[in-house]
This record gives structure tokens, C-alpha cells and sequence, in this order.
């Protein structure tokens, strides 16, 4: 097979793997370049000899402030009754960094990510850091193709649902400890049941207790994950929900 015939094949490939994608968000790319810069992690930017203009960094810091106003102006008017303080509160939950990388395993995210052959390697298409921060990356590119209207949708479908729920995910061990020591002398403890894969890419299981009672497990790329994901399971099994009086305090039943 000719040089160029192979690569007329790859980039047919590449194609059809972006186009896949962009039904996956719901959004149709004018320039299919831009989609692809969002998906280039720094590792791979590297490896290619591209330099810092050819990773994502750039996206990933432009889809944040747009990122910060679509999610300011949806929470002012979600929540109109609700301070300024509690607002930054609840928005820091729903873009924090484990939200995030949720959110863009909705959509399959991590399967396109162009990654360096190490970074793959150890792991990185699993890592919370990385996806998030494509997932940024792709709203700066839909924000540079369509504008801001695009965006916003884009944010709303895939960031902005279920505010409730996903506001669990932002530190959900102190959130879990609160929420037990409001209707209980005991405290939460946690115990890493069992760890697989190789050294540099351990995969992580750990359970969350109340007097003895497993109440949550979970799993995750290092200890800290897998007991973050413990407790995010704890509280929805408890039917951990915001107090409607805009405190931010998760209430449930009795343990």
C-alpha cells in the first residue's frame, strides 16, 4: 500500500471517529480541526513536536470562563432566592473536576482523547485531570465555532442537568460526614477493599461504613477517588438531598 494512500485511510478514520463524536455532543462542527484540538492532550502535543499551541491548554482555558458564565447565569435564575456566597458554593460543585470528567463520560469523551503513547500508557484517558479538562476544551471549540448561544447549549444539555445530583459530587466525604454526625454520634470510616492492574494504572476499591454497615463503595484511580466515590454513593443511597432553605445542608432520614 502507497505512503499516501495510507494516509488518506487514517485520516478517513479520523474523520468518521469526530463525526461520531459530534453526534455524541449534539453539535455539528464547522471546522472539524477545532474539534480535534480539543481532544489533543499535552502529552501527545509533545510527542507530535507541536509544542504548547498544539495541546488543548489554550481551549480548555477559554471553555472555563465561558464555562463560569453560562453556569453563574443558569444558577441565578435556578435559584433566585439563594446569596451570592452559597451560589459560588453549589456552582463550584457542578465544575469541579470529578463533575466534570462525569460529564464528559456521558458522552464518551475519553475515547477520543489523542494522548502520548506514556500518558496512555499510565493511564491517562482514566484520569479525572484529563478528561475535565477536555471536556473545557470542547466548549471552547464550540464556543470559537458557533458562538455563544452553541455553547451554552452544550453546557446546559451536558453540565447544567440534574443540578441536584451532581451537586454530591464536590467534596462528598465532608458532605457525608456532616450529614451522618447531623442524626448520629457516629462517624464514617473507610477501608480500601482491593486494588488491581499494574503500578501505573491501579484501579482502586474502597467501602464506606456507619457502625459496621457498608452504606456506599466505590472505585477510582487512587485511594482518594475510590473513597470520594464511596461517599458520593453513601449519600445517594441515604437520599441525600439540598434543604430547600438554601443552606447548602444535606438532610436524610435517620441513620
Amino acid at each position: 500500500m502507497s505512503e499516501k494512500r495510507e494516509e488518506k485511510m487514517t485520516e478517513a478514520g479520523e474523520e468518521e471517529k469526530l463525526s461520531e463524536l459530534e453526534k455524541k455532543m449534539g453539535y455539528h462542527f464547522h471546522s472539524k480541526a477545532l474539534l480535534k484540538h480539543a481532544l489533543c492532550h499535552t502529552s501527545w502535543a509533545n510527542e507530535n513536536r507541536l509544542g504548547h499551541a498544539g495541546s488543548n491548554e489554550r481551549l480548555e482555558f477559554l471553555g472555563d470562563a465561558v464555562l463560569e458564565a453560562v453556569s453563574s447565569e443558569y444558577l441565578y435564575h435556578y435559584y433566585p432566592d439563594i446569596p451570592e456566597g452559597d451560589l459560588s458554593k453549589i456552582r463550584a460543585s457542578l465544575v469541579c473536576e470529578p463533575a466534570l470528567a462525569y460529564d464528559a463520560r456521558q458522552i464518551g469523551l475519553p475515547d477520543y482523547l489523542y494522548l502520548g503513547r506514556g500518558e496512555d500508557a499510565t493511564g491517562g484517558r482514566h484520569r479525572d485531570s484529563v478528561v475535565s479538562d477536555a471536556m473545557e476544551a470542547t466548549i471552547g471549540a464550540v464556543f470559537l465555532d458557533g458562538g455563544f448561544d452553541e455553547a451554552k447549549k452544550y453546557i446546559l444539555r451536558y453540565v447544567m442537568d440534574d443540578v441536584e445530583h451532581k451537586q454530591l459530587f464536590h467534596d462528598s466525604k465532608t458532605k457525608l460526614q456532616e450529614l451522618i454526625q447531623s442524626s448520629s454520634e457516629s462517624a464514617p470510616e473507610y477501608e480500601i477493599t482491593d486494588e488491581k492492574g499494574p503500578e501505573h494504572d491501579k484501579t482502586f476499591e474502597a467501602c464506606v461504613r456507619v457502625d459496621g454497615r457498608v452504606i456506599g463503595t466505590g472505585t477510582g484511580h487512587s485511594k482518594k477517588a475510590a473513597e470520594q466515590q464511596a461517599a458520593y454513593h453513601a449519600l445517594v443511597s441515604l437520599g441525600g438531598r439540598r434543604s430547600q432553605d438554601g443552606t447548602g445542608i444535606l438532610k436524610t432520614q435517620k441513620i
